[in-house]
């Protein structure tokens, strides 16, 4: 008998979950956009009670504002709020970082490697709404050796908000080859061992990229 093999599966609410977070991820859906429960129902041939439990999802993890009778709007976040979303991603990623180098091995270091491949690849195809997750990814994998699981977790929800920010910022000001050089050099210096010269090249690189972020939305939303 040939053995038995696991297989993801997902529910109907997982699917439509995964869409709308793609589609707000790059922009399709935009921040402020009402979404409404009968629309989403005629557009994806189901009743309104996937749809509902989908955007539920969606609420939890903050990429939606969730009302039962009427559906969603798209979160949109003050320019304070946003800043702060990007003040929480460089404490705690700064404080990873410094954890995780001097535990980093060879895996580590390839599996970030291939990571990065990924993301150049994305940028050539244009494929806005895989810049944030990748980003994420990638600098997940540059944390994983510290092994500090609750501070990731916190970091995930802080990632998943600043991930459409990100998105956006890459896409809209052009910004792939920074960013791509940005992150070779964060894995080049963990690969050194320097600790304080990689800790500064990540807070710079958070930093530059919330300032670019908010004066680009502050231009955007007059």
């Amino acid at each position: 008998m040939a053995p038995k093999r696991a297989v993801v599966r997902q529910s109907l609410p997982d699917v439509i979950a995964a869409d709308l977070r793609q589609r707000i991820l790059s922009g399709d859906l935009a921040e402020g956009e009402l979404i409404r429960q009968e629309l989403l129902a005629e557009e994806y041939d189901v009743s309104r009670m996937p749809i509902r439990e989908a955007l539920k999802r969606l609420d939890a993890e903050g990429l939606v504002v969730f009302t039962n009778n009427r559906g969603a709007t798209v979160t949109k976040h003050s320019l304070d709020e946003i800043a702060e979303i990007f003040d929480v991603r460089m404490m705690l990623e700064v404080d990873l970082f410094t954890r995780a180098i001097p535990l980093m091995q060879a895996e580590h270091f390839e599996r970030c490697e291939s990571i990065l491949k990924e993301m150049e690849l994305s940028y050539q195809c244009g494929d806005v709404a895989a810049w944030g997750p990748l980003n994420a990814k990638f600098h997940g994998a540059l944390y994983a050796a510290a092994d500090r699981k609750l501070t990731s977790n916190l970091l995930g929800r802080a990632s998943l908000q600043s991930n459409r920010y990100v998105s956006m910022h890459i896409d809209q000001l052009n910004k792939s080859q920074s960013a791509q050089q940005d992150h070779s050099d964060l894995l080049a210096l963990a690969r050194q061992g320097d600790v304080q010269g990689a800790a500064d090249k990540l807070r710079s690189h958070i930093e530059n990229t919330k300032l670019q972020v908010l004066e680009w939305i502050t231009a955007a939303r007059r």
